[in-house]
């Protein structure tokens, strides 16, 4: 391959990043001007977003599905992070009976289950939300009975309450199990549309160790072909995040919108799902604690069977570009025209 790039691909989860702020504000386009910057989703090869098998491509999101991909071999490059601080919710029907984390012994837990051969992102976040939710109250998972309920594969464009948790409340209501785990924005909207009970909310605990999920940390991760040829690109690419961050940190009725429209909820959804400091929580940086929160991340996943193999994350994090993207920072905090 030569070194000419002339297409960029990007792909974020409908979640709170610094991509959606730069894609909405104009940012991404202005600093990469010259070159073709694309949505994944005209590039015909949409699982990219799961299993990144896609040159030039950047993605920012869970991380699930980016340790997923390393762990199967796909050379990535992990060069930034983010931690949003979210609702991470355990919630019930009002007619369960339980009131506190310690009343989901012996109780059916639901995990939402698509099988398949992606990776099913959903069923980890809700295995691992049940795993600290229990442990907050000196319990295990094997104090609790662990339900598979049928869910469809996601899709990308898949945004809301219903697009996020449709089936994992359907089975609540349907009563295959007593309690489910819902996150975010989405997860706001849905406990408000469908009178649910929340019986324990990880956010709100003080410890974050209880609180690393599939969001927390979030991360970004570049094709490590494209990190390889043009490090210039990729640390353009960082310094474009790294504005649209700092113009949120300065525009917070602003960012909720974006956010709102990013994840398919309200805005009622989003001050409950992200709290007042999210327009100061997006910009990449990778973190001691945060890089620590993630290999805890990596062993839980492994150990449940969620990564077929192990693998370094020190050897995984390239910390060239996110450093080099100071030199391409500007100090413009305004909306670009």
């Amino acid at each position: 391959m030569t070194d000419e790039v002339t297409t960029i691909w990007y792909t974020r989860c409908p979640v709170p990043t610094a991509s959606g702020v730069a894609l909405d504000t104009g940012r991404l386009a202005a600093r990469l001007a010259g070159l073709t910057v694309a949505p994944l989703r005209a590039s015909g090869v949409t699982e990219a977003h799961f299993d990144h098998r896609l040159p030039a491509l950047f993605r920012e999101g869970g991380n699930v599905p980016a340790l997923w991909a390393r762990s199967r071999g796909e050379r990535t490059r992990l060069v930034g992070l983010t931690w949003v601080p979210e609702l991470q919710a355990v919630v019930t029907r009002r007619d369960s009976g339980i009131t506190g984390p310690g009343d989901l012994a012996g109780r059916r837990l639901i995990l939402p289950t698509h099988g398949g051969e992606r990776v099913d992102f959903f069923r980890a976040m809700a295995l691992r939300g049940f795993d600290a939710t229990l442990r907050s109250a000196g319990l295990a998972l094997a104090d609790a009975v662990l339900v598979d309920a049928p869910a469809p594969l996601p899709q990308t464009e898949d945004v809301g309450a219903d697009g996020f948790y449709g089936a994992t409340v359907a089975a609540l209501r349907a009563g295959l199990g007593d309690a489910a785990y819902v996150k975010g924005a989405p997860g706001a909207d849905v406990m408000a549309y469908d009178d649910l009970v929340c019986v324990h909310d990880l956010n709100r605990t003080a410890d974050p160790r209880l609180q690393i999920n599939n969001g927390t940390p979030r991360t970004l991760t570049v094709s490590a072909d494209l990190a390889d040829r043009r490090p210039d690109l990729v640390a353009r690419y960082i310094a474009a995040l790294r504005d649209a961050a700092r113009w949120a940190a300065g525009h917070p009725e602003e960012t909720a919108g974006i956010v709102a429209a990013e994840t398919g909820s309200t805005r009622a959804g989003v001050a409950r799902g992200y709290g007042d400091t999210l327009h100061h929580r997006l910009e990449p940086e990778l973190r001691p604690e945060w890089i620590a929160y993630l290999e805890d991340q990596k062993r839980f996943l492994l150990h449940h069977g969620v990564l077929p193999h192990d693998f370094a994350i020190g050897e995984w994090i390239d910390p060239g570009p996110l450093a080099a993207s100071d030199a391409y920072l500007t100090t413009d905090t305004e909306d670009i025209a």
